[in-house]
């Protein structure tokens, strides 16, 4: 069913609106996957505080002009089929890391790029991103690699208290 030109323009304008406020971006192709398995991801990504838009890809084109994304040649290279955009709100990895775990499930989901920092980035570089533990566990691996020489130099004092006990 073709669009009026009324959705199109709204189409345009959410998409627009969804860009500002984006960090990051992941295209992916999810031709034949499952309807119920994109709402499953769907719910995944709104837990994690990403959306998931998907559109036609001329609508996608303008969105992007209006909002001064110049390297449509690049992206518009590497989406073959239909595309769907992962827009990270809250959190830059999150939308490569879920992507890459639900196309681990599902083998008709294919990441296709990114734009991370206001740059395009190929598949293999949105796969690295994916790669990236999340914040909390860096969080973590630092606090424990602060916490580890203090709580040896603590071991070292009390054997010393115990020898000359």
């Amino acid at each position: 069913m073709a669009l009026t030109r009324e959705q199109k323009t709204k189409q345009i304008e959410d998409i627009k609106a969804k860009v500002s406020n984006q960090k990051s971006m992941v295209f992916v192709d999810f031709a034949k996957v499952p309807s119920k398995e994109m709402f499953g991801l769907r719910r995944s990504l709104k837990e994690a505080g990403c959306n998931l838009k998907i559109a036609k890809k001329t609508l996608v084109r303008i969105a992007f002009g209006q909002s001064n994304i110049s390297f449509w040649n690049k992206i518009k290279e590497v989406i073959p089929g239909q595309l769907a955009v992962v827009f990270g709100v809250e959190d830059e990895i999150a939308p490569a890391r879920l992507s890459n775990e639900f196309a681990k499930k599902q083998e008709n989901f294919k990441i296709l790029g990114g734009i991370f920092e206001k740059r395009f980035i190929g598949r293999e570089k949105v796969l690295e991103l994916a790669s990236i533990p999340p914040r909390n566990e860096l969080l973590g691996r630092l606090v424990g690699s602060i916490y580890s020489p203090v709580s040896s130099f603590v071991r070292v004092l009390n054997k010393i208290v115990e020898k000359t006990n």
